[in-house]
């Protein structure tokens, strides 16, 4: 008997028809021989609702208070779901998140998940009962009621999946169904490329970056409890019966096609730290102080630095723009630094495992927008993900034309029959794996650091100076990629009219990287500077919410710099930080990074 957990967002049981058509599905899943259990949201726009009747009351209404009424939205629904599941003659019961034993921390209005204890629920799934828990909410440890903020009914539904996985006996198989008005997972948002495509199947790391840049299905707090867990998920839609999209670990045949999906965020704000002392401990100040409003830092670029200076970018949401410019001014005028802005940027990013395999896909990124003569106002890449900040008034095309460029809309993957990879059946045989996993299921949503990876083979091309105009990136790449050149890491930042580009390439084609910019430039920007590094090393920091945990960067730094070793480059994305550091600093680096995060040092 396996276990399957339906998740209903508010659309899906806006209407007693639709909660009539959710309680079949339950019932359809417990007669194929499951033991079924059902997360629900408010209905419709019942939470918009209650924050309307807060407003007529109060204009800053208490963070404890506000909570206590958006969890009564969840309670109507779970109610009437399990009126109409009994009144089809099964046995179903309703469960708060309080009742069910989901425990947070005491963040109102946006509690992250610490643990849930799960007898209740297990004891009615073994009665033969369909359990009906509310989404979105928990409470603390004092008892007060607690909400999980944006994507809270998805994250209670794969968090609750998780815990009765790892409590499973070894003929307990458990996979996660979250219904939605949308039929799946697309290559992009077809509300903005209405020729976009459904996909079969994504793995975690595609959708933990496709939603940390913009595709608004999935939040990328529950794929974060997915991966953890190893709990398959399928996205799909209330209204039919049809197949959505898995959302499973990584197979071989994902990396056919070098990008699966892109995504815009239109609202960005870029601000550029400029003439910072390149010194330990700057880039954790910066962002330590970001980090303790619970500030999300998008995009983060360090380019390499001048005559003892470096100039540190970022982007934050646009909303959150006036909140981190009055965070920064201070800091950077007691360290001689000065701040710059622009809150008219939107971010496109282009999300693939097949990055690991193929090459060029930065150059045909770069040379489609240029055809179309958008800047790049900024570049990061990961290593799965390579996004570029862009004017807003060209995002909406950017995003088009880069989906058009790499044919996403074509299907172009043979996807075999047999997508769901085996489950192992008994996650706790192994002591060791079993010691993990409890360690997570003890802190359920910590911060997830699962290894720390150092590169010496590479080294570094920098170019000063770099005009900031539609194209120079791209002619770089192409000169680049024509010389059979593998390009890894790049960072752009821009300041004052002009860009610093840098790159890694391997260690043994530094040097012919570094000839190939030189005559590139010599032809089209002659006033640019031309540098290389052979002796530096490159540190990752690997694992999931690298991005949307905000102390993440801030501890990175931190232990670097209690250890007085300097960052020269900085990239990041949501499963990965990579920071450059001098070569010789590797093995002391990678040393406290892992004590930092507890992680036992390679054998």
């Amino acid at each position: 008997m396996g276990l399957v957990v339906q998740k209903f967002g508010g659309t899906s049981v806006a209407t007693a028809e639709r909660i009539k058509a959710a309680a079949r599905k339950a019932i359809r899943a417990l007669q194929a021989g499951n033991q079924v259990l059902v997360v629900v949201s408010a209905r419709g726009d019942t939470t918009d609702d209650l924050i309307e009747m807060a407003r007529e009351i109060t204009d800053n209404p208490p963070a404890r208070e506000m909570d206590m009424l958006l969890s009564t939205g969840e309670q109507i629904s779970i109610a009437l779901l399990a009126m109409a599941i009994q009144s089809m003659g099964a046995m179903a019961i309703s469960y708060t998140g309080a009742q069910v034993g989901i425990v947070t921390d005491s963040s109102h209005t946006k509690a992250r998940i610490r643990s849930i204890h799960s007898a209740k629920m297990r004891q009615s799934l073994d009665e033969g009962k369909i359990v009906i828990v509310a989404g979105f909410q928990g409470t603390d440890d004092e008892g007060n009621i607690t909400t999980l903020g944006r994507g809270g009914s998805d994250t209670t539904a794969v968090a609750l999946a998780a815990v009765l996985k790892q409590e499973g006996g070894p003929d307990k198989g458990v996979q996660c169904e979250i219904y939605t008005d949308v039929d799946g997972i697309y290559t992009t948002d077809p509300r903005l490329v209405p020729e976009a495509r459904k996909m079969e199947a994504i793995s975690y790391d595609e959708m933990l970056e496709l939603a940390s840049v913009g595709a608004g299905v999935m939040h990328s707090r529950s794929i974060e409890f997915a991966k953890k867990f190893d709990v398959p998920l399928m996205v799909r839609s209330s209204f039919s019966d049809a197949e959505g999209t898995w959302i499973i670990p990584e197979q071989s045949w994902m990396t056919q096609n070098p990008v699966c999906g892109a995504a815009i965020i239109k609202d960005e704000a870029r601000i550029a730290v400029e003439d910072v002392p390149d010194t330990p401990g700057i880039s954790h100040r910066i962002f330590t102080a970001i980090a303790a409003q619970a500030i999300v830092v998008d995009m983060i670029a360090q380019n390499p630095s001048t005559k003892g200076r470096a100039s540190i970018g970022f982007t934050v949401p646009a909303g959150d723009l006036k909140k981190t410019l009055a965070l920064l001014d201070p800091i950077a005028r007691e360290m001689g630094a000065r701040v710059e802005h622009d809150g008219q940027v939107s971010k496109v990013s282009l999300v693939g495992a097949g990055m690991r395999v193929h090459t060029g896909v930065a150059e045909r990124m770069f040379a489609a927008l240029s055809r179309e003569k958008i800047n790049l106002r900024m570049i990061t890449t990961g290593d799965i993900k390579i996004s570029v900040l862009v004017d807003k008034q060209d995002g909406l095309r950017a995003l088009r034309l880069v989906h058009h460029a790499f044919d996403l809309d074509k299907r172009a993957v043979t996807v075999p029959p047999k997508i769901i990879p085996d489950q192992n059946p008994n996650p706790l045989s192994c002591e060791k794996k079993a010691t993990l996993l409890t360690q997570r299921l003890a802190n359920m949503e910590g911060i997830m650091v699962s290894d720390i990876e150092h590169q010496t083979d590479q080294g570094r091309v920098a170019i000063y100076g770099l005009p900031d105009a539609p194209g120079f990136c791209s002619q770089v790449f192409e000169a680049v990629a024509a010389a059979g050149i593998v390009v890894d890491m790049i960072v752009q930042n821009h300041s004052r009219g002009f860009a610093d580009l840098s790159f890694s390439v391997p260690l043994s084609e530094l040097e012919r990287a570094k000839s190939v910019t030189n005559s590139l430039m010599a032809k089209i920007a002659p006033d640019c500077r031309v540098e290389s590094e052979n002796g530096l090393a490159t540190i990752h920091v690997i694992g999931v919410g690298m991005r949307s945990h905000t102390g993440v960067a801030s501890a990175v730094f931190g232990a670097l710099a209690r250890n007085s070793i300097n960052i020269l480059m900085i990239n990041n994305s949501e499963i990965r930080l990579s920071v450059v550091v001098d070569r010789a600093k590797v093995q002391e680096a990678g040393r406290c990074l892992r004590e930092e995060f507890g992680l036992v040092s390679p054998a």
